[in-house]
């Protein structure tokens, strides 16, 4: 039984969504309903991970995504099959997240290069929201981040509430963006002073209203906030609190003074630091590109502090078939993988118990076309499926994403992130990206530094548009300078070269 929601959805246009596709309420999108899930536990065992690819096959296309935000997504679902997907999933023992996400990173806990273990301090918030009651108060898209840092940091991942762990087991407490652009509001001495301020803010977030996210909190209550926090250690540097004040204008509420949090909410403060619980993750945060830098990169071999090792690969522009997938999945049961689980940027991390186990499995993963590097130029570009297999695309794109591989890979040194999107709505990538082309109905359009939904500076036509991003990479690698990187050549040469390579200039 399709829930209500859907059946809403069913019965509309093509609207941009105000909730992500939960497993019970999927979303109607070009090819059919869109199921997203993320695992409680964070992963699935590698027999999970095989009868997911079933069920896949068996009720949708058989198409199978990892999200830029680390949550699997199925695809071709279709009303009468959406109960029976979501029933199969139930049956594989795949318990599946709900509520507020509170995301910690894929390996909290088994990082060696983690601060701190965030795991306890995210479960104690989860927990904290639902003893609040502030589930159904607070809109479907706000979120909470949890970073131990270490490799596995989420500092490109964005969120209306931040936890970044310091020394000294401080917590540093930002608003409404990712590691560059979060706006700090002061540091929680401890993980329960981190918990009380995250709830604290989510109140006020929730007292604005069901539309509201933290950056349309009114700067005296985050003033408030701020002051509150003023015991933790260590302090703020003078540059480092800016003036707070939301970046859509102040929400006026009157005399309304800041929500009170009661300590015991995530545990007394004498009580010492939350103990660590076994990992887990939420999902549906975004980033952007970075100038080239791999460093970050969670595909390859990763050892663990518990003298294990995880490998992580990626999917080729986030998607692949329930087929490949499933091989995968049972290479990885025959070799003893404990679990796989899916990460940002669109990757799949499995926890292997030896060096060999992970190389084993890098070797099959390469064989079925995934992507087993860093500077897999692959993962430089987010794609849709584009038409024609989603009803809203304009042009092929992802088939256009791979002859830009193919053609162009020297174009994507890491220092650039292309977006091709089959329409305007720029599902594969919300976020900016360095370039998008976007399939339009009056053509291709070729936009710098935006999203699908931005101006274009050039349109070509829509049967065109490999074509026309060759020209541009041809023209940014002919007048390109000795060690330069894309993103520098872009930059110096200009909107105007650009929209004259791509095609006709935008009127």
């Amino acid at each position: 039984m399709i829930a209500p929601a859907t059946e809403n959805l069913l019965a509309g246009g093509f609207t941009r969504r105000g909730a992500c596709p939960a497993l019970s309420a999927p979303m109607k999108t070009g090819d059919g309903l869109l199921a997203r899930l993320n695992p409680v536990a964070g992963g699935l065992s590698p027999a999970q991970l095989a009868g997911l690819c079933d069920a896949a096959g068996a009720h949708g296309n058989g198409v199978i995504e990892v999200t830029a935000r680390g949550s699997v997504q199925v695809r071709g679902l279709t009303e009468s099959s959406a109960g029976p997907f979501a029933k199969t999933v139930d049956a594989l023992g795949i318990a599946v997240r709900t509520g507020v996400p509170v995301q910690t990173s894929v390996l909290a806990g088994l990082d060696p290069g983690e601060t701190a273990d965030p795991t306890g301090v995210a479960q104690a918030i989860r927990a904290a929201i639902a003893d609040a009651g502030l589930e159904n108060r607070l809109g479907p898209k706000v979120s909470v981040v949890v970073d131990g840092g270490g490799r596995t940091a989420l500092d490109e991942v964005s969120a209306d509430v931040r936890l970044t762990a310091v020394d000294g087991g401080a917590w540093l407490v930002a608003i409404a963006g990712d590691a560059t652009t979060a706006r700090p509001v002061g540091f929680a001495e401890n993980a329960q002073a981190a918990c009380a301020a995250t709830l604290a803010l989510l109140s006020e977030v929730a007292a604005v209203g069901r539309a509201a996210r933290a950056r349309d909190v009114d700067g005296t209550i985050l003033s408030s906030l701020a002051s509150g926090l003023e015991g933790g250690r260590p302090t703020l540097p003078p540059s480092g609190l800016p003036a707070i004040s939301p970046t859509r204008g102040e929400t006026s509420r009157g005399d309304v003074a800041p929500s009170s949090v009661a300590p015991e909410i995530c545990g007394a403060a004498d009580d010492g630091l939350i103990s660590p619980l076994v990992g887990e993750m939420s999902g549906r945060t975004e980033g952007g590109a970075k100038e080239r830098n791999f460093a970050g990169s969670l595909i390859g071999s990763i050892e663990l502090r518990n003298k294990k090792f995880a490998l992580g690969v990626a999917l080729p522009f986030g998607h692949t078939s329930a087929g490949l997938l499933k091989t995968f999945a049972e290479m990885a049961q025959g070799i003893g993988v404990e679990d796989i689980r899916p990460a940002p940027k669109r990757t799949l991390v499995a926890v292997c118990g030896t060096v060999d186990q992970a190389e084993r499995l890098r070797a099959t993963a390469q064989a079925l076309g995934f992507a087993t590097a860093p500077d897999d130029p692959r993962q430089a570009i987010s794609a849709c499926p584009g038409s024609p297999d989603c009803a809203s695309g304009h042009i092929p794109a992802r088939r256009i994403a791979a002859e830009i591989v193919g053609k162009n890979s020297n174009f994507l040194d890491g220092s650039v992130h292309l977006h091709v999107s089959g329409c305007a709505k720029g599902c594969a990538r919300p976020a900016s990206s360095d370039l998008t082309i976007v399939g339009l109905p009056a053509g291709t359009g070729l936009v710098v530094g935006g999203t699908a939904r931005d101006e274009a500076v050039a349109f070509a036509d829509n049967d065109a548009a490999g074509r026309a991003f060759a020209t541009v990479a041809a023209s940014v690698a002919a007048q390109g300078l000795p060690g330069e990187t894309t993103a520098q050549a872009i930059k110096r040469l200009g909107l105007s070269a650009l929209a004259e390579a791509f095609g006709r200039r935008a009127t």
